[in-house]
């Protein structure tokens, strides 16, 4: 039995029917099963990442883990969530943990850099755990963009944050791919893999080819810093964070091209085109 948190989440979703098709039993964890509407074959059940006793329940009979957290960076001094999981899983016997993790998330980072400290502490839980684990990096998703999707509707005018830099944005299909690959072969245990797209592109880039794909004129509004600013404290992101996305964007990082996807699965991940194609419905 496989368990997949964040079962409803991006990856997630894709990731269900890859192992249902490869032949494996799977358990699906939601803090809302009844609301979930997973395929037909995964054994859904709840789940709370701060409730010990769920995950006792769901990680029980289970040989390995797809862990996705959400919780905020910053919202309490160090990442609690992977720690819990750990605990529930040494009970169960868990063999192997797969990790959502993201792009640089090995580094230590310094005192002024929250992300690198959360995700270094997230990561160490597992890897101080003495679970065999194996350690997913992906930069921006390119599901990100459906954040425009009320925008392209609504006036066909997006504002968008760092509008000319550049990312090598990854479909989260291609993530779940390389998690099916870690989940069911063996020879990942203690891998790190670093993954993006086939392409780096900015948002005004993916705005022109959304507008190709749906047929219709869409404009780009960029916002200045200060509106980026307001728009990221909207979204529950404290001042600390917000400075480090701001560093962050000054430099190279998430724009490089990595073949790691097509190394672990044997084929090219999707170009942003294909990702707009194929969700083409929700910008409609």
């Amino acid at each position: 039995m496989i368990l997949v948190t964040g079962a409803t989440g991006h990856v997630g979703r894709e990731l269900l029917p890859m192992l249902l098709a490869r032949g494996h039993a799977v358990r699906a964890m939601s803090r809302r099963p009844e609301a979930a509407r997973l395929p037909e074959g995964v054994d859904v059940v709840r789940g709370d990442f701060d409730d010990a006793s769920s995950l006792d329940t769901a990680v029980q009979g289970t040989r390995c883990i797809f862990l996705v957290t959400t919780q905020p960076i910053g919202s309490i001094p160090a990442p609690t969530h992977e720690a819990r999981v750990v605990e529930a899983a040494r009970r169960a016997g868990v063999r192997h943990i797969v990790k959502l993790s993201v792009l640089g998330g090995a580094a230590q980072g310094t005192t002024h850099d929250p992300i690198s400290r959360w995700h270094h502490a997230a990561e160490g839980a597992i890897k101080e755990s003495g679970i065999a684990w194996t350690m997913l990096r992906p930069g921006r998703f390119m599901s990100n963009a459906l954040q425009w999707s009320a925008m392209i509707r609504e006036t066909g005018k997006v504002h968008v944050s760092f509008a000319r830099r550049p990312a090598a944005s990854i479909d989260p299909a291609d993530i779940a791919a390389v998690a099916a690959c870690a989940l069911t072969e063996p020879g990942h245990e203690g891998k790190a893999y670093e993954l993006s797209g086939p392409e780096a592109l900015t948002p005004e880039q993916e705005i022109s080819i959304l507008a190709t794909v749906l047929g219709r004129p869409l404009s780009l509004v960029p916002l200045d810093n200060d509106a980026a600013r307001a728009g990221m404290r909207r979204w529950g992101m404290s001042d600390d964070v917000i400075d480090a996305a701001f560093a962050r964007s000054e430099t190279a990082h998430g724009t490089e091209v990595l073949p790691t996807a097509s190394q672990v699965t044997g084929r090219a991940p999707r170009t942003f085109e294909q990702w707009a194609r194929a969700h083409a419905g929700a910008f409609r």
